[in-house]
């Protein structure tokens, strides 16, 4: 028996039987949504805070329905002049408002297109300091079960907000990206450093099949760490979104890796 040539035939058995999510950052004024809802299979919708408008939910959730994409409410903090991506600090009502305020005027606007509203998944700041904030994480999670205990969490793999969406009983939906580097403690890069951006289309590609195949990535310091990836996320209003999109779906579908909502 050739136990290299069996263990080769395994892995494209099992990447054969693997499906993976990719989702994007929409509705946030970047105008690359109506491509972006071709290729992707769940659309993270701006609530209308750190980004976009009503008018601009509207459009995107027609083109998720057109598209047969799952749509994910993308709350944020009140911070358009940072887009959502300088943290703040609350306190538990004001979180509560926040997130309330913002699911509700999605579901509304699902309602209105006929569209399901499935699952949350915080913006920027707000995703960050979750994380890594259990306290934070456990008042976000807690609200979203309030709102609805149908809707599912998406967050940072490894991070709170997915322990504590599983905590409360809640569907978990773990999450890594595309176009991000990796601290050693699984946290992403701040993008106020240079090395923040995965701005090569190949090194994205490498990086995302690494992730999906192996279950790790390699971070900035060269060491490899775990993560669960359940969906892959593309940053809508990145300069590269449409073509990592399409050449990150292309490469998945050729190693039999089919783009589907979990």
């Amino acid at each position: 028996m050739n136990n290299k040539k069996d263990t080769t035939i395994l892995s494209k058995l099992r990447n054969m039987l693997m499906k993976i999510d990719l989702n994007a950052d929409v509705a946030e004024g970047c105008g690359q949504d109506d491509k972006l809802l071709t290729i992707v299979s769940s659309a993270n919708v701006c609530c209308g805070l750190h980004a976009g408008s009503y008018d601009e939910m509207l459009a995107t959730l027609q083109l998720a329905k057109t598209n047969n994409v799952r749509v994910g409410a993308h709350p944020g903090l009140n911070d358009r002049e940072n887009f959502g991506r300088t943290n703040q600090s609350l306190n538990e009502a004001s979180y509560r408002a926040l997130l309330s305020y913002q699911l509700g005027a999605t579901k509304a606007l699902c309602d209105l297109v006929g569209v399901p509203l499935e699952y949350v998944k915080p913006h920027g700041a707000l995703y960050n300091q979750a994380a890594v904030d259990e306290a934070l994480s456990d008042i976000l999670v807690s609200e979203i079960k309030r709102f609805d205990p149908n809707l599912k969490v998406m967050g940072l793999s490894g991070g709170h907000l997915v322990k504590s969406a599983k905590n409360h009983g809640l569907v978990s939906i773990s999450e890594v990206f595309a176009d991000r580097n990796y601290e050693e403690d699984g946290s992403l890069v701040s993008r106020s450093k240079d090395n923040a951006l995965i701005t090569d289309t190949n090194e994205a590609i490498n990086h995302v099949l690494q992730m999906i195949t192996e279950g790790t990535v390699t971070s900035v310091s060269g060491k490899k760490i775990p993560v669960e990836a359940q969906s892959i996320c593309l940053h809508g209003d990145g300069e590269h979104a449409i073509l990592f999109a399409q050449e990150i779906k292309k490469q998945l579908e050729i190693k039999g890796i089919k783009i589907s909502a979990q």
